[in-house]
């Protein structure tokens, strides 16, 4: 197997990637638990692409109880070097609308429940994160979504809160205050732990409603949520179907190589175990043992 394929975490309202041919599915065990769902694989565009619905078939997982370390190290053990995350948000500035898609290119952590490195336990390593999407990736991903004529926005801020409820005002306006553009639940820990495992990683944030600090928008609920929700999915699936035309079969950016100067631990000094736990992440970097 390979290491081109193209994995898509699906969002609240994106539980299932339609296009796909040759389908099937497959339960993926990791160190770290079970992953969402299991994944289905399938072919689009020539090309073999993984989906993940990130809450699980049925939306039945919190933000808080994902397990985004099993998720990514799955998409990794499965050949997976591009992540393209879909991830519902509110809008926290006017020129982004609901229905509107931004590309992010920065986030904002407010979360404290969510372990969000591979790393621990004997092996340190520090990756950088100043730039925490791949620009090559959101590129394609933008390019995409203008050739099918989707309102989208290239760059923005995504604040990562914790959930599960929705933001009070106060939050909103300090939020604003600030400069920040989106506000979502679930894609920070995803982008750390993606450039971990040196998979290209990008967000298409689909705007769902103006959170709660608009005057002429009532605060937001459910029902407004998934009635945007459902319209977004159906362009999400169209940019996605776009991309993947474009995609590389090998990645060109730094990504593949995020780990090459983070590993800080003396390699003699990682217990072997642990190297054959994290294999499909660290192994390249570790000579096997005679």
């Amino acid at each position: 197997m390979g290491a081109e394929r193209i994995g898509v975490i699906g969002g609240s309202g994106l539980y299932e990637m339609e296009g796909l041919v040759d389908t099937r599915g497959e339960l993926v065990d990791t160190p770290f638990g079970a992953p969402s769902d299991r994944y289905i694989i399938g072919r689009l565009h020539g090309r073999e692409v993984v989906f993940l619905p990130r809450h699980g078939v049925g939306h039945r997982l919190m933000p808080s109880e994902i397990n985004y370390r099993a998720n990514i190290f799955g998409m990794k053990k499965l050949g997976v070097s591009w992540i393209i995350s879909v991830s519902a948000v509110g809008s926290l500035q006017e020129k982004y609308r609901p229905l509107d898609i931004v590309i992010v290119d920065q986030f904002f952590d407010r979360t404290s429940k969510r372990p969000s490195t591979f790393f621990g336990g004997g092996l340190v390593a520090h990756i950088a994160f100043a730039e925490p999407v791949c620009r090559s990736l959101a590129g394609l991903l933008y390019d995409a979504g203008r050739e099918i004529g989707a309102s989208i926005h290239l760059g923005g801020t995504y604040v990562n809160m914790e959930g599960p409820a929705f933001s009070t005002k106060a939050e909103s306006a300090a939020y604003r205050g600030m400069g920040l553009d989106l506000i979502g639940m679930t894609n920070l820990v995803e982008a750390k732990l993606a450039r971990e495992a040196e998979i290209c990683y990008a967000t298409m944030a689909m705007v769902t409603d103006y959170d709660c600090w608009h005057p002429d928008h009532e605060a937001v609920t459910v029902e407004t949520v998934v009635k945007n929700l459902m319209k977004n999915a159906d362009t999400a699936k169209k940019l996605i179907r776009k991309a993947v035309e474009k995609i590389p079969r090998a990645q060109e950016c730094a990504c593949g190589r995020a780990l090459r100067d983070a590993i800080i631990t003396q390699r003699d000094s990682v217990p072997h175990e642990l190297i054959l736990r994290l294999g499909p992440i660290v192994g390249k970097y570790f000579a096997p043992k005679r």
